[in-house]
């Protein structure tokens, strides 16, 4: 299967992903903020350099695209056909990567969150998320995570 759109278009539409400052982040961060959460972002002396860090609680949240960090079962996650051989290495090594941050920061005694982009998409996802956020951040897990859309 060929790309729809020329390599010049694709590779203008791919420098425009934005790496942090996305919309679901900043969802997010409305929400913990409105729900009186006082946090950081982007602490880049820790292990992954978390999104969204509340450090008073030892809690690092990383706000996870489904492409580009694999979201299984998500419908959002999903290989391109075209250079599927790239998208698949490149893909995976992101998820090894997330991995490896989440266990460097348990090691560090840190809790950590992840926040799935299809848990922000959409009035009946986003609904949730506020109670989800606050519920997990009330708890005492060590590890958790917050999902949306299913494969359909």
């Amino acid at each position: 299967m060929t790309d729809v759109v020329s390599p010049e278009v694709r590779s203008r539409m791919m420098s425009g992903i934005q790496g942090k400052n996305t919309k679901p982040e900043l969802l997010v961060r409305r929400m913990l903020h409105a729900a009186g959460y006082r946090f950081r972002l982007q602490r880049r002396d820790l292990p992954g350099a978390p999104d969204i860090v509340l450090p008073s609680r030892k809690i690092a949240i990383f706000v996870h695209g489904c492409f580009w960090h694999l979201h299984q079962g998500c419908r959002y996650a999903k290989i391109p056909a075209t250079r599927s051989d790239f998208w698949t290495a490149k893909l995976e090594a992101n998820v090894g990567r997330d991995q490896r941050s989440i266990e460097k920061l348990q090691a560090l005694g840190w809790r950590v969150l992840c926040v799935w982009e299809c848990s922000t998409r959409g009035v009946e996802a986003a609904a949730g998320l506020q109670n989800s956020l606050r519920t997990w951040i009330e708890s005492d897990l060590p590890l958790g995570e917050i999902t949306g859309a299913t494969r359909s």
